[in-house]
């Protein structure tokens, strides 16, 4: 798996994932920092893909979604 994108957070990742599943391709998450066990805040998120299948989820998430919108989850 490689990574595609790093997200500010959860919610954005899981944005991601649902275009990228919408066009076919799985994908991943895991956090994109080191944090304590007991932290509870929210840490940005690598959205991770197949490589064989990275120029695809690139295209599909500029394809199906707006420049300045993908991350307006606020």
């Amino acid at each position: 798996m490689v990574q595609l994108a790093v997200a500010g957070d959860i919610a954005e990742a899981e944005e991601l994932r649902t275009i990228l599943r919408q066009a076919g391709i799985e994908s991943e998450v895991a956090p994109a920092v080191e944090h304590h066990p007991r932290e509870v805040e929210d840490v940005p998120q690598k959205v991770l893909v197949s490589e064989a299948e990275l120029e695809a989820a690139q295209n599909a998430i500029e394809a199906l979604s707006e420049p300045d919108e993908l991350f307006d989850a606020e």
